[in-house]
């Protein structure tokens, strides 16, 4: 079982699922569920729900920050920097990365004019309601833009095909305890 905290100091969060935003007060007892990608999920015991804070604001915590990424040497980013810098973004719900989910319908690099290179990722949710989605894509967007050569990136949610249970990959089905 996770030890309650106190936060250090105000903070910033987004309401899960909903997707909102909300300041906490330092001294809010939390209980920190998941830290995975650089990002952590809290329950927030007076608050009475689930909370993301981002990996900037580890301090709150009583954390050092940590950036989860990916290193890339020059400017020739190709597609397996992107896929892994993928495998850092998670739903705040869900132990496992949004590509081990089956999350990520697309990716697709391109050349930009004047050197560097665009991302184009397709990615769906695994509930339409998720008011997560658009700060899952924003995470992934953020993390793709944050590779040397990457000049712009664009992460879409669409919603076909339905995404279903049976897109995990093997790695994601083993870390959920589903084989």
């Amino acid at each position: 079982m996770s030890e309650e905290i106190q936060l250090k100091r105000e903070v910033e969060v987004t309401a899960i699922p909903a997707g909102t935003k909300k300041r906490l007060a330092v001294g809010t007892a939390v209980v920190v569920t998941q830290d995975l990608g650089g990002t952590f999920t809290i329950h927030a015991t007076s608050e009475g729900g689930l909370f993301r804070i981002e990996g900037k604001d580890a301090d709150a915590l009583g954390r050092k920050v940590v950036e989860a990424g990916v290193v890339v040497a020059g400017n020739e980013v190709g597609e397996e920097e992107i896929w892994a810098v993928l495998k850092t973004c998670y739903d705040p719900e869900i132990p496992v990365n949004i590509v081990d989910l089956g999350l990520i319908y697309s990716m697709v690099l391109k050349p930009t004019e004047g050197g560097g290179k665009r991302a184009e990722v397709k990615m769906t949710l695994t509930a339409p309601g998720c008011g997560m989605g658009p700060s899952i894509a924003a995470d992934a967007r953020q993390k793709i833009l944050s590779l040397s050569g990457v000049r712009e990136a664009e992460v879409d949610v669409v919603w076909e095909p339905a995404w279903g249970p049976q897109m995990i990959t093997p790695d994601g089905r083993k870390k959920l305890g589903m084989d």
